[in-house]
This record gives structure tokens, C-alpha cells and sequence, in this order.
């Protein structure tokens, strides 16, 4: 009996192993690598279906151009897995996204042929731009590939940089992998014949003789004559708009086909001139049934059974933050016609998908556009409605801008429903929540709260709902709450004020968010140690519980602060209001715990947290250090 082939994959250390393949097996080893990747992501859990949707792709760019001297640019990354796979990295693919592993995104730190890192979406042409700018400052000569999905094409971004690429006439090209429209009718023989017809090096010759020759025409005759031409490529190709911003369109070619990939990339390489855009044709999902059958092509997914796509997810006797924040803010919108809510592209992944189901009128996804989305929801609220902005805390930091200028300045009753709040976990340091209490605290006009729980959450809800006299954010994080019991309504909270759990007397535990849990914890043992604790919720970061903060600095030896943000959040916003009012004179200890001055690696959020000092063990450590500090020092233990 023969044997059995050796798997194509197996050959493949690094493009170049790939480069030295004939082109005739290619579409052996594109099967192998969509088999490759179901596989690894059954495993890790991750994005899958965008993955699927560009495996030819992946083959066919790292076939046709000279990776890493050409640099390849994948947005967002979500679709990067076989990139990796193919790039040196298929012996750590099952470590993705876990602690000490792979990312889930590309990033330089991690390889070469990862020329830019990306969580957030629509930043490649502007990347790209700037390298090949760069290149072209520095005389060389390599190409710079932007791969772009149609969603993130909906960001401003995306065309502020074709504007700038066009005006400049940089060498750049740009893949818009288009997975959101039907792949026959774009894509059959006549539109691959066209594709490669305005690629090939005779058409792009006369056409430019042509040109030439028309200049010499009148310009009313000119003008005629260079409408019609680009009415007839438009007619085909359906490039108009992108003409007109500066670039060369190809187009629409079916992103499956390697017949088809291969030689308009080629001719795309060796083109010379301007940017140009290859509009390529998908399907997310592609090849793996389960996933071509999903509503979101298995877009994210939990670790999964191959054969039947079933997902491992993990069991909770509490519902996730997200669901609880869509199901309060339906009840809101039950009782009130004119809270509506808007999200960026992100429905499903904000909750709001839940009134969206209820109230389909009154609830706008306006794209990957998180900064018209802000002001999208200033003009909502300047007519006298009550507009939900909600959107990952990382995203908001793209709009930052317009929370300043167009809601806060203005007092506009925007609501900002912050997800994502705190660390992420496995998606790491691009999507993690940090820094949204000390952007928006330090902003006259808003009011910032952070829930401690999933009953908390609802109660904000109400509140927010309720609040007409400016902006008002409210911080949730990701994952499932602690467990306790949710009112059947939220009632509106008093503005600015905390509330106390625990009764103690020689510490004070005073914590914003979610950490509530790990305080109590924490008190606990300090109890168990002899050390009479009080645990306290602030509930608010702005503004604060003037009373509150200022009872406990005066009852307690050591007062800690605690918050699931970055330094210059609301520990700098007590310590500022303790120094002011004189509290520290009397010899307060006071200590203030945050996330940590770095970027923290992706990792199981209890692993972060813990890494970070933020969970029970951590708070005690810090007290019984202060404590320590305090006794020795009284005791003459300590100079």
C-alpha cells in the first residue's frame, strides 16, 4: 500500500517554505490550514469565523509578496490565526490567548511578519500609509498591504487615510475583504476576467496612453472623456467611489479562488504608480458548516467540539453584567418612550440587543464610529431624549473628544454605559478597561459610577435613566456577576453617595466596582488576624462621598482605597480631597491600590487580578505592610 502524504503544513516554518511550493497545491494547503485552525481555536476558544473567511487569502498574500520585507497588515486581527499558523507559530497556536501564549490579536513583540499590532479596528491604512511613506523616505523599494474588512470600512478613520493616500499617491495597496454581500453574483468568471483585465500591464498602458492623448483634447472634450471612462470601470466594478478618493480599484474578485487570487496579486505587486485598492469577495466562516450556519459565523467562540461545533461554556448560577445591563435598560425603556440607545456595531456584545428586540425603532448601531456615536447621542439628548451610549470602556477612548466637546461641555444627559470595564482576560491589553475613570472623573459636568455588582448595576441603570443634569457614565465589567439577587425594578440611587457593609475600627476598605467582593474577603481575614475592619462601597467616583470619605478618615488608623482603574482614577481623587481637607495631618495611613503602571499581558481575569495585587490576599498584604509600617515605627522596631 502507498503511504499516506505528508501533510503540505507540516513543510511550512515560514513563508518562504510556502513560496517554494508550486502554485498547483496551494489549494491542498489552504484545506489544511482551515483544518488546522478549527482545530487550534476548538482548543483555545477565539475568533474563528473571520479566521475562515481569508484562509486563501492568507496563502495566496504570503505566496505572491516577500513577507516581512513586504509588510502585510491585518486590521483588527481578529482573522489572523492562519497568518500565524503560517508564520512560524503553528507550534504555539494552541497556546492563544492563554496565559504566557500567543495573542489573540498581531502584535510586533510577537513576530516579525506582524508588522502592526491591533485590537481596535480601521487603523491599517493609516499604518500602512506611514510605513510606505517611510519606505519611501528611506529609498527603498518593498510593498505595504493593508487587509480591511467592509465593517471596519464603516470607521471615519478608514477614509481619512484613503484621503490622505490618494491626495499623496504613496504605493500602498489595500485589501477590503468584503464578507457582508452575496459571493455569486460579484464573483463569477466575467468579474475575475475584468479584474485581471484593468490589473494587466497592456491595459494599464493604454489606458494611460489614452489619458495622455485626451489632454490634448479640449477640456470640455477632456472632461467627457474622463467621466466616461471611469463610468465604464464603475459600471463593472462598482469602484467609483474609491476612484474618486485617489485609488486604483480591482474588483469585486472571489476571495476563495486561488486561480483567481494569485494573478491579480501579482499583477498588483509589480504595478507601480499609486494606491490601489483590491476589493475581494468572502464568506466568514467558510468551510467549517457549524460556523457558515451561525448568525455571527462563530465570530467569537468558547472552546468547541469539532464535529458537532457545540461550545464548552462555562457554567454560572449569575448572569453576565452585559445581559443584566440590557434587561434593566428594556425595563427603563418600558416605563419611558424617549430612552433610546445607541452602539457601535457592538449590539449583541453591549446588551442593547435586548431592547433592540422589544423596541427596534429606538435602538441605532451606527457602525464601527464610536466618536459619531457620542455625538450622534448629544444631538438625541439636545432634542429632550434620554440616549444609552453603550460601548466597551476600550472603545470609548476613541471618542474621547467628543464626551469632552459635544456632551460634557454642553451638559448634554448622555448616558454612557461603559462594558468591558476593568481587565479582560484572555483578549489582554488592547481591550482592557482601564483608564475610562480617570478620562471621565477628571471632567467638569459628569457624574461616573461603578457598579460593585449585578444588583448594583440594575439600581444604576435606574439612576442614570432618571438623570437629566448633564452626562452620566455608569462601569460594568465583563463576565458573570457575584451571584446576588436582583431587584425586580432599580430604584434611582442618591447622586454622590456610597453606603458601608461593614462596621470596623481600625481600617477602612473603601472600593469602587467590582472588587466590593474581594474587600469583604479581605476583612474577613484582617478579622481573623485581630484587625477590626470596615468595608465600604463609594458607589461614585464623581463626585464623591465627601461625608463618607471624610468619616472614615477620621475613625480609622489606615484607610485603602481600591479600584479596578489605572493610577490617577479615584484613589487620586480621595487622596486629593483628603489633602485638601487637612485629614492627613492627623497621621493617616492611607494607601491607594490600582490596576498597575503597565500593560498587563492576556491571562484568566483571577490571574490578572491577583497579578495586579487586586484581589483579597493582595489588599491584605497592603494593610498588614501599612499596619506593619505604623507598629514597628511605635514599638521602635523601625527607624
Amino acid at each position: 500500500m502507498p503511504k499516506p502524504a505528508t501533510p503540505l503544513l507540516d513543510a511550512i516554518a515560514s513563508p518562504d517554505d510556502l513560496r517554494a511550493l508550486p502554485e498547483t497545491v496551494l489549494a491542498k494547503l489552504a484545506e489544511e490550514l482551515r483544518a488546522e485552525t478549527v482545530s487550534a481555536v476548538s482548543v483555545t476558544g477565539g475568533h474563528l469565523g473571520a479566521g475562515l473567511g481569508v484562509i486563501e487569502l492568507t496563502v495566496a498574500l504570503h505566496y505572491v509578496f516577500d513577507t516581512p520585507r513586504d509588510r502585510l497588515i491585518w486590521d483588527v486581527g481578529h482573522q489572523a490565526y492562519p497568518h500565524k499558523i503560517l508564520t512560524g507559530r503553528r507550534d504555539r497556536i494552541r497556546t492563544l490567548r492563554q496565559g504566557g501564549g500567543l495573542s489573540g490579536f498581531t502584535k510586533r513583540a510577537e513576530s516579525a511578519y506582524d508588522a502592526f499590532g491591533a485590537g481596535h479596528s480601521s487603523t491599517s491604512i493609516s499604518a500602512g500609509l506611514g510605513m510606505a511613506v517611510a519606505r519611501d523616505l528611506a529609498h527603498k523599494d518593498n510593498n505595504v498591504i493593508a487587509v480591511i474588512g467592509d465593517g471596519a470600512m464603516s470607521a471615519g478613520m478608514a477614509y481619512e487615510a484613503m484621503n490622505n493616500a490618494g491626495a499623496m499617491g504613496s504605493r500602498l495597496i489595500v485589501i477590503l475583504n468584503d464578507n457582508d454581500m452575496s459571493i455569486a453574483p460579484p464573483t463569477g468568471a466575467m468579474s475575475s476576467y475584468l479584474a485581471r483585465l484593468v490589473t494587466s500591464h497592456t491595459y494599464r498602458s493604454l489606458r494611460d496612453v489614452a489619458k495622455q492623448l485626451a489632454k490634448h483634447l479640449p477640456k470640455f472634450l477632456y472632461d467627457k472623456v474622463e467621466r466616461t471612462e471611469e463610468f465604464g470601470r464603475g459600471f463593472f466594478t462598482g469602484g467609483t467611489l474609491f476612484e474618486e478618493l485617489g485609488f486604483y480599484y480591482v474588483g469585486p474578485i472571489d476571495g476563495h479562488n486561488l486561480d483567481h487570487l494569485l494573478p491579480i496579486l501579482k499583477n498588483v505587486r509589480d504595478m507601480h504608480g499609486g494606491p490601489v485598492l483590491v476589493h475581494v469577495v468572502t464568506k466568514k466562516g467558510k468551510g467549517y458548516p457549524p460556523a457558515e450556519a451561525a448568525d455571527d459565523k462563530y465570530h467569537g467562540v468558547s472552546a468547541f467540539d469539532v464535529i458537532t461545533g457545540a461550545q464548552a461554556k462555562p457554567k454560572s448560577n449569575a448572569p453576565a453584567y452585559t445581559k443584566v445591563f440590557g434587561q434593566a435598560l428594556l425595563a427603563e425603556a418600558r416605563r419611558d418612550e424617549k430612552i433610546v440607545a445607541v452602539t457601535a456595531a457592538m449590539p449583541q456584545g453591549t446588551g442593547v440587543d435586548i431592547v433592540q428586540e422589544v423596541f427596534p425603532d429606538r435602538v441605532f448601531d451606527v457602525g464601527i464610529a464610536e466618536q459619531h456615536a457620542v455625538t450622534f447621542a448629544a444631538g438625541l439628548a439636545a432634542e429632550g431624549f434620554r440616549p444609552f451610549c453603550a460601548i466597551y470602556s476600550t472603545f470609548l477612548q476613541r471618542a474621547y473628544d467628543q464626551v469632552v466637546h459635544d456632551v460634557a461641555i454642553q451638559k448634554l444627559p448622555v448616558r454612557f454605559a461603559i462594558d468591558r470595564a476593568g481587565l479582560v482576560g484572555a483578549d489582554g491589553a488592547t481591550h482592557a478597561g482601564a483608564f475610562d475613570v480617570t478620562t471621565l472623573a477628571c471632567l467638569p459636568n459628569m457624574v461616573v459610577m461603578a457598579a460593585a455588582d449585578e444588583a448594583d448595576l440594575t439600581h444604576m441603570v435606574a439612576t442614570a435613566a432618571a438623570y437629566d443634569a448633564g452626562p452620566i457614565a455608569l462601569r460594568y465589567p465583563r463576565g458573570d456577576g457575584v451571584g446576588v439577587e436582583l431587584p425586580e425594578r432599580g430604584v434611582a440611587l442618591p447622586i454622590g453617595k456610597g453606603r458601608v457593609l461593614r462596621e470596623g475600627s481600625r481600617i477602612a476598605i473603601l472600593s469602587l466596582g467590582t472588587r466590593l467582593a474581594e474587600a469583604l474577603k479581605a476583612a474577613e481575614e484582617l478579622a481573623a488576624r485581630g484587625l477590626s475592619t470596615t468595608v465600604a462601597d463609594a458607589r461614585f467616583a464623581k463626585p464623591l462621598d465627601r461625608e463618607l470619605i471624610l468619616s472614615l478618615a477620621a475613625k480609622h488608623e489606615l484607610l485603602i482605597t481600591v479600584e479596578e482603574g489605572s493610577v490617577g482614577g479615584f484613589g487620586a481623587h480621595v487622596m486629593a480631597l483628603l489633602a485638601d481637607e487637612g485629614a492627613l495631618d492627623s497621621g493617616l495611613k492611607i494607601r491607594t491600590m490600582t490596576l498597575p503602571d503597565r500593560y498587563q499581558e492576556h491571562d484568566k481575569p483571577e490571574r490578572m487580578y491577583a497579578a495586579a495585587g487586586l484581589d483579597a490576599k493582595g489588599i491584605v498584604a497592603k494593610a498588614l505592610s501599612a499596619l506593619g509600617r505604623l507598629e514597628g515605627k511605635a514599638t521602635g522596631l523601625i527607624a
